[in-house]
């Protein structure tokens, strides 16, 4: 079980690197493109967009095979495109690339997820697919560090390429560690696509969307918040990231005991409403350099701690269809990406300032546990 599970967490370390390290790179990639910083953050939302198409699409074509080859095509997908991205010459292209590179992504984690919920323990499913995603937050902690370093003094096309490289690695990981393990899409298509006339299914798809843009909207600028408002050198934003996400990768763990001990709703209460008083807690520190680092540690932690509690929440409300719910989650998730880096940009834009996107943040968090905390009454009323 540990093998398999660190084989997922590894496609979570490349997916992870290559959504995130964008946030990191951002001033450069602007600069080598001759674009400015808002248009930039158009490949964050394209990625995401990727995520949101790719997400359904691809689970649907591959409903019925063994999930552990999906699995390898996912990635044989995703190794790909990130490799169309390191060569392609102009805008247009990197755009289309960006939009490609990002369609395996929510497919490998809904069928991760459910992989992983049937390898744990009784009790335990949430801290298994906390510790796939634990890939994706080891990547901010050390991949997107190094990538945004490598950025900065090198060219941002190695960084993809080394994500990349790690899509051929995870391909042999879940094909030497990765049993065979049941496909539970036994139903037709049309039964599978019986979730989403549930009233469960787009209440949490709503939720997923909207509170996980608060995480966004601070993200995806991060680079020119410490830059241009805490007054940091731009060599210390590869530090910063390390930060987020050593508090991402601890946020994690957290969030999946909490589920488990607590239950999966009330984590993702206790997460989107954390994370709207922590932006809040950023905007007026942020020109105070030690609060830039503090804060920085904190807001991965609070935000990472909502992963597997909603994945939980899909996967319990889609008996019969939990790796579509599961992948759902993801586009959903990347909804919130696309949301965040895009209303996060507008402020931005009318030039209210680079720590003008938190205010976006905390509505959009705050309006997340809301909808959690509807969501709970309704299920306890109709049960």
């Amino acid at each position: 079980m540990n093998k398999s599970l660190v084989a997922l967490a590894l496609g979570g370390l490349a997916i992870g690197m290559t959504e995130f390290t964008m946030m990191g790179v951002l001033e450069d990639f602007a600069k080598d493109l001759d674009i400015s910083i808002p248009k930039a953050g158009n490949f964050i939302s394209m990625y995401a967009m990727g995520v949101m198409v790719g997400a359904p699409t691809l689970i649907i074509a591959t409903n019925k095979f063994d999930p552990k080859k999906v699995l390898m095509f996912f990635m044989l997908l995703f190794t790909i495109f990130n490799a169309l991205f390191v060569i392609s010459p102009s805008y247009t292209t990197l755009i289309i690339a960006r939009f490609l590179s990002g369609l395996p992504h929510g497919a490998f984690f809904g069928v991760g997820s459910v992989v992983a919920s049937q390898l744990a323990k009784k009790g335990k499913e949430a801290q298994a697919i906390a510790f796939m995603f634990s890939g994706l937050t080891v990547a901010n902690l050390v991949g997107v560090p190094l990538g945004t370093w490598l950025g900065q003094e090198f060219n941002w096309r190695y960084t993809f390429a080394i994500i990349s490289t790690l899509g051929l690695v995870t391909i042999l990981g879940v094909y030497f560690w990765v049993p065979n393990v049941k496909n539970t899409n036994q139903g037709s298509l049309k039964s599978q696509l019986s979730f989403f006339k549930k009233w469960q299914a787009w209440v949490l798809i709503t939720m997923i969307s909207i509170g996980t843009a608060g995480l966004f909207a601070w993200i995806s600028y991060i680079s020119p918040l410490m830059t241009e408002v805490a007054k940091l050198s731009k060599d210390v934003v590869p530090i910063i990231m390390i930060l987020v996400g050593l508090g991402m990768f601890l946020g994690n763990l957290i969030g999946g005991k909490i589920a488990d001990t607590l239950s999966p709703n009330k984590a993702a209460i206790i997460s989107f409403g954390s994370m709207a008083i922590c932006l809040l807690v950023v905007y007026f520190t942020s020109e105070i350099k030690i609060m830039a680092y503090i804060m920085s540690f904190l807001a991965g932690l609070i935000a990472f701690t909502i992963g597997s509690p909603i994945q939980m929440m899909l996967i319990n409300n889609a008996k019969g269809s939990e790796t579509l719910a599961a992948a759902a989650g993801q586009a959903s998730f990347n909804i919130g990406n696309a949301l965040g880096a895009f209303l996060g940009g507008i402020p931005i834009a009318m030039g209210l300032g680079y720590n003008s996107q938190l205010w976006v943040g905390v509505i959009m968090a705050f309006i997340g546990a809301i909808i959690a905390f509807t969501f709970m009454k309704l299920n306890a009323s109709k049960n």
